[in-house]
């Protein structure tokens, strides 16, 4: 079949590196796409925004299969739009896609299906917030409500960081998406990530990964979009999973179906493992970035089967995804500047590393300016390799990111620090 995807970023490429490899894809187009993506589908320009465009691309190539990679179209409806008009769609409508669109939504959800998360107060104005932040204690959770790029959410040590940040807030720091702010009481434990594909019935478990938020390493710094992740995480043990499961993907799934908003795609879970058990700390609606760079990495199963499946509302006929045993790590290379305002325009060479058999580069943010590589967003690169153990996966990739020449670059060069002191720790003990 022919397969539209749409997006431009280093999820986006993984996912074309992971489509052109199924048997069922005769043709693979993306818009509009990156270098990198270019080595494995056709791009094209395409507005994701223009509904009906493209629909008319979709007709004249008779796509079999779109895939949204970003969270923006699908809040916007775009996955309604493409059904009506006959065309397969991995990705949740719009009134699902609010699980994202909305923190405030997701919330309420939560609170009516009785999903552990923290206690919560929705506010719409500065006095409001300023007045609800008396009810909780620092340090203090604030997060505007909409979609802002992975960068809503401000963490504040005293009250007068809240009070501060609530009035950025307001005065438009994320523009639209902080008209309304949840604040949040803090949860204490370690943070991981449950992926599951669902069709709005049956529900099954993709894997885990631990995403690094903040830009500096040991975790210092403002929050980006993520500097880098790893999968499986083992802190999130088979037992865990299971009760994150049962108390709440499941539950949810059940919930948006119950109200009319039956949930189709995959639905990424960020959780806080504290002493009485997993608690949601928000969904997204599509893909993590970086994390389905490794979930791509560890994936055996062929992945147009399972997202037709989805799209189909034939999971429960299909083969549960097979992952490989084996931990997979991607370091993000960011252009100096990030997350604030980064520097575009900085040649890139990827030299051996692109050939390096245990290690994989995905595009996230780069051009080809004049015959050269060039960096044109804040994050620009996802090194991506393999190993038997996270320790391996590690030292590989950051093999790879020391082959790559970005003088315009930096990166974490911690990135799955942790679980590698654990293992160093049960290999000594």
């Amino acid at each position: 079949m022919n397969i539209l995807l749409l997006g431009s970023g280093g999820r986006e490429h993984a996912l074309a590196w992971k489509l052109a490899q199924s048997p069922r894809c005769d043709k693979l187009w993306a818009a509009p796409g990156n270098p990198g993506i270019a080595e494995e589908a056709t791009c094209v320009k395409l507005d994701a925004g223009n509904h009906a465009a493209v629909i008319e691309f979709c007709q004249h190539q008779t796509i079999g299969l779109v895939v949204i990679g970003p969270e923006v179209p699908l809040v916007e409806g775009l996955g309604d739009a493409l059904r009506e008009a006959g065309f397969a769609v991995f990705g949740p409508s719009k009134a699902a896609a609010q699980l994202e669109g909305s923190k405030g939504f997701t919330k309420d959800l939560c609170e009516r299906a009785g999903i552990p998360t923290a206690k919560y107060i929705r506010t719409t104005s500065l006095e409001q917030a300023w007045g609800a932040l008396k009810r909780f204690d620092p340090p203090f959770v604030l997060k505007a409500d909409g979609l802002a790029a992975g960068k809503g959410v401000v963490i504040a040590q005293t009250r007068e960081e809240a009070q501060e940040a609530l009035a950025e807030m307001f005065d438009g720091k994320f523009g639209a998406a902080g008209a309304e702010v949840v604040i949040e009481q803090f949860l204490e434990g370690e943070e991981a990530s449950l992926f599951a594909l669902t069709d709005g019935e049956t529900i099954v478990t993709l894997g885990s990964a631990q995403d690094h938020k903040r830009v500096g390493d040991s975790d210092t710094g403002p929050n980006t979009g993520g500097m880098g992740a790893y999968s499986p995480a083992p802190v999130l043990t088979p037992q865990l999973q299971a009760q994150a499961l049962r108390e709440i993907v499941e539950p949810t799934v059940r919930t948006m179906a119950a109200e009319g908003m039956p949930y189709s795609g995959v639905l990424y879970a960020g959780l806080m493992l504290t002493p009485t058990g997993p608690q949601l700390i928000e969904y997204n609606v599509r893909f993590g970035d970086p994390e389905c760079q490794v979930l791509m990495m560890r994936l055996k199963s062929d992945l147009v089967d399972l997202m037709m499946a989805c799209a189909e509302g034939t999971l429960g006929q299909t083969a549960a995804p097979r992952m490989a045993g084996d931990a997979a790590l991607t370091v993000v290379m960011a252009a100096k500047g990030y997350p604030g305002t980064p520097a575009k325009g900085g040649a890139i060479v990827l030299g051996d590393a692109e050939e390096d058999d245990d290690a994989k580069v995905f595009h996230a943010g780069t051009l080809m300016q004049d015959g050269a590589l060039v960096a044109a967003g804040g994050r620009v690169l996802n090194v991506t390799a393999s190993g038997a153990t996270v320790t391996l996966a590690q030292a590989a990739a950051y093999r790879a990111v020391d082959e790559i020449d970005f003088d315009d670059g930096f990166c974490r060069r911690d990135i799955g620090a942790r679980e590698v002191e654990r293992e160093q720790a049960r290999r000594s003990s």
